[in-house]
């Protein structure tokens, strides 16, 4: 129908050009979503002034060169991390975004819950916004947990292991152990990434072993933590698919077609901004 429309327009030019070939018209694809990370097919048709049969072909194409992935009406840019970024840095990114999303997060726990919490830095921004005196026990192999509350006014577990610099974390045999000893109601983790076709990815296999163990262990909602610079992103060890995936918490920033793919695999997305943690902390009677 797109391409019809546009044969109708008496020749005007698009923004991103038109009559190309098709090794031309998917190199402006290509920089479309360098620039924008996300693309729908009916502003491509447009745009490009192809029926929506012919945008369908070319984003199949870059799929299968890894340079997207094909979402419910469009695309979005495929982002590897291969590496794991230094902890430091992590927390210094999106550090406003974090915080509200950690407050969201923790507003979800409710009295009489045994929650898990993985490692990451959007993880640890739930610990400061439980509020002391619940009667609530939260299980982690987070260490900056620990920094972030000197007397947590709730029951804090923290699993034994072997240190992990990189994530401020435990991992191994003896957080494994423990976490087998353990049946929680509710279990959130921080990813670094979280794309349709891969699902929820960290770049480190001990942390990953951890979280799946989590998940196994929870009979209870399954929450994932992350800001919107992580849709589209791939890192190396799968934590989970969307469809394990219950709620995301994330920011304002996410992009409304992100919000549909997401709910169209019945993931509930939960905004986090300062509106959000302001009614929250009312509710809670702070």
């Amino acid at each position: 129908m797109c391409g019809r429309v546009r044969a109708e327009s008496r020749g005007k030019s698009s923004p991103m050009g038109r009559d190309l070939i098709p090794a031309q018209r998917r190199e402006r694809i290509r920089e479309h979503l360098q620039t924008h990370r996300i693309a729908r097919s009916a502003d491509l048709c447009e745009a490009l002034g192809v029926s929506e049969t012919t945008i369908r072909r070319d984003l199949e194409q870059l799929e299968s060169q890894g340079f997207l992935e094909r979402t419910h009406g469009g695309a979005i840019l495929s982002q590897r991390m291969s590496l794991e970024p230094e902890y430091g840095y992590r927390a210094q990114t999106y550090p406003k975004e974090k915080q509200f999303i950690g407050a969201t997060a923790a507003a979800l726990i409710e009295e009489g819950d045994i929650v898990f919490v993985s490692s990451g830095t959007t993880a640890t921004e739930m610990i400061p916004h439980i509020p002391s005196g619940s009667k609530i026990t939260v299980v982690t192999n987070n260490v900056s947990a620990l920094a972030e509350v000197r007397d947590p006014g709730f029951e804090l577990i923290l699993l034994g292991g072997r240190f992990r610099s990189q994530s401020n974390s435990v991992v191994g045999r003896f957080a494994t152990e423990t976490l087998r000893q353990v049946y929680a109601s509710k279990v959130f983790l921080g990813v670094d990434g979280i794309s349709p076709k891969y699902g929820c990815t960290v770049p480190a296999s001990a942390e990953a072993d951890v979280m799946r163990l989590m998940i196994q262990r929870t009979r209870g909602p399954v929450i994932a933590l992350a800001d919107h610079s992580k849709w589209g992103v791939v890192s190396n060890f799968e934590i989970a698919a969307l469809d394990h995936i219950h709620v995301l918490v994330t920011d304002t920033g996410l992009d409304p077609m992100a919000r549909a793919e997401l709910s169209a695999r019945s993931v509930r997305v939960a905004i986090a901004s300062a509106a959000t943690v302001r009614d929250a902390h009312v509710q809670s009677g702070g």
